[in-house]
């Protein structure tokens, strides 16, 4: 089997579960911030707590828009104002709640699903395992920039890897590559990190993400 059929075989009995402990993890974190913590520092070096809710806050609206439900966010994910009028729980909850609706309405058996990303429409399980790995990886930025325990499990991680290493035709070249490789050129994570050979699943994430494992 290739890298596609071999993710799509592992995820596709589980993407459902993987979203909503991926979901659960960004609605607990956030709903953990001190009120005077949205400005501190995160992993994500140009950007505070807040402006790390409104990107993922956005990119969950982004899915939800493309699979039919709801109009999108209303800014650039990719350019938070770090400012926000309302509470910042409320706006992660609406976006959490609208994607897990609009995945509620993909049914096992479509093969592929639409997606924001520019790789355009994927393998369902691999497309909401993705979508998955926004919310998780930005539900452990909002922890470690607040003090919060990481809400990462090994399972959950080992899952979140096989989706980011799937391989898929790259946008605009075409050549095969690991779907967050295009993404990782555009700045949408950071180089990789050198690990070590007995990394947790965590760990390997973490640095294939372009982070630095903390607790």
């Amino acid at each position: 089997m290739n890298v596609t059929t071999t993710s799509i075989a592992t995820l596709n009995p589980v993407w459902r579960d993987v979203l909503a402990e991926s979901y659960r993890a960004l609605a607990n974190v956030v709903a953990g911030v001190r009120d005077d913590q949205w400005q501190l520092p995160t992993p994500c070096s140009e950007w505070t707590v807040t402006q790390v809710v409104q990107h993922a806050a956005g990119d969950q609206l982004a899915y939800a828009a493309v699979l039919g439900i709801g109009g999108g966010p209303s800014y650039n994910p990719f350019e938070p104002s770090g400012s926000v009028d309302g509470s910042l729980t409320a706006l992660v909850d609406d976006a959490v709640e609208q994607t897990a609706a609009a995945w509620a309405t993909v049914t096992d058996d479509t093969e592929n699903v639409p997606t924001p990303l520019p790789h355009g429409a994927l393998p369902t399980s691999v497309a909401a395992v993705m979508c998955a790995l926004d919310a998780a990886v930005h539900a452990w930025d909002i922890a470690i920039g607040t003090g919060q325990p990481s809400p990462l499990t090994e399972e959950l991680a080992g899952y979140l890897l096989v989706a980011a290493r799937t391989g898929h035709p790259a946008p605009g070249s075409g050549q095969e590559a690991e779907i967050v490789e295009p993404l990782r050129q555009w700045g949408a994570y950071a180089a990789i990190v050198e690990g070590a050979a007995d990394d947790s699943a965590v760990a390997e994430l973490l640095h294939y993400l372009g982070r630095v494992p903390r607790v």
